[in-house]
């Protein structure tokens, strides 16, 4: 299918040009067909298929990992990304004296969880952002004898700026340290290999580029160290035969299952089923090149009207955010102005961060930049 057909899955191209898939992206055709099927299944039959709905799980279970290179056993599902970094933080056998590090610039999703563990004697390192970039070097600067984690977006939530996974990966096992990544701002969006980044951990929700509804998200815990953490919460799903309730029989499963430790989000995982395989059929690394291309067409638009760009445009470093503001004027102002024109971006400190997807096209940069040289002129 053309990127033109795909375009008519997503009704709020009629009423939006919508630029905010780092906020909360809007949802497709497929997803909202795929959540109904399930709820008129259960309307009329009850639990009947059951099986059917946890067969379904399983296979979206399978394209998750996939769709960053993992096994189908290293993946769990979560409420959201915050649940899975906490699974996280909450599971490792602390030290007193143990230090993890993180960006300054992170989401509070990536900071909080390791701020909760200072209780436990942990303590948080933070390093500086530097002109909307973290540099390798920095984060090793930090990384000292009692350092056992790094946690770092993948991209960063206000400047787009994207991490340099694989030489992270690189650095945290040569210094024999965990390496978790908060996806949430590239997961849908860019191309990923847990593998080749040498990543522990890795935690995304479905709500953002992953075009999936709120409160259902995905966890990816490497074979590698899954002995290594233990769930904080557990329930009849944690365990092996888990369909054997009694007699009781307290024994983990030993893959990323037993974080699930109850019923599962059947709606959640449904909607993000259906969402998954738009993106796997149209394909990520198809849908990272139109967005860089729809970015760099802003980017010279932007730049043509004399207009500051603040996230790095370094090729690797680009990810679908883009944070702008115009000089000498006030950016609430402008946001304001795209906001009646049916522009939805976001405003953020430091100015407006556009976000666009694989669906959006030339008529919504047009309008976005027609608005954008309007307001000047005003």
């Amino acid at each position: 299918m053309s990127l033109a057909g795909y375009r008519k899955l997503f009704p709020v191209t009629a009423n939006l040009v919508y630029l905010n898939h780092a906020a909360v992206a809007p949802i497709s055709t497929r997803v909202v067909d795929k959540v109904c099927s399930f709820l008129e299944d259960y309307r009329e039959y009850g639990s009947l298929h059951y099986d059917r709905w946890i067969d379904y799980a399983e296979s979206v279970r399978h394209m998750a990992a996939e769709l960053i290179g993992a096994n189908a056993d290293e993946i769990a599902f979560v409420k959201n990304t915050s649940s899975g970094l906490s699974i996280v933080a909450n599971g490792i056998d602390w030290r007193r004296g143990d230090n993890v590090i993180t960006a300054d610039c992170e989401f509070p999703s990536n900071v909080y969880p390791w701020m909760n563990i200072a209780s436990r004697g942990v303590k948080l390192k933070l390093v500086k952002e530097k002109g909307g970039r973290i540099l390798v070097e920095d984060i090793e600067k930090l990384i000292d004898n009692s350092t056992r984690l790094l946690s770092i977006s993948w991209v960063e939530f206000t400047s787009g700026f994207r991490n340099d996974l694989k030489a992270i990966g690189e650095l945290c096992v040569e210094k024999g340290i965990y390496f978790c990544v908060d996806a949430i701002q590239g997961l849908g969006a860019l191309e990923i290999d847990v593998e080749e980044h040498k990543i522990d951990f890795l935690s995304a929700d479905g709500h953002k580029w992953l075009l999936a509804p709120e409160g259902i998200g995905v966890l990816y815990c490497s074979n590698r160290v899954i002995d290594e953490i233990h769930p904080s919460q557990v329930g009849w799903h944690s365990v092996v035969n888990s369909s054997e309730y009694l007699p009781y029989h307290f024994e983990l499963r030993r893959d990323a299952g037993k974080f699930e430790e109850g019923s599962q989000n059947m709606l959640g995982i449904y909607g993000l089923g259906a969402s998954l395989e738009t993106l796997m059929e149209v394909g990520i690394g198809r849908i990272e090149k139109r967005i860089e291309s729809i970015n760099e067409i802003i980017i010279n638009g932007l730049k043509e009207l004399g207009i500051i760009i603040h996230s790095p445009l370094g090729k690797a470093e680009r990810s679908g955010i883009l944070l702008f503001t115009v000089p000498g004027r006030d950016d609430k102002r402008l946001y304001e102005c795209l906001s009646r024109k049916d522009i939805l971006c976001s405003l953020k400190q430091g100015g407006i961060r556009i976000s666009p997807h694989f669906y959006n096209n030339e008529d919504d940069v047009n309008k976005l930049l027609q608005t954008v040289s309007g307001f000047m002129g005003c």
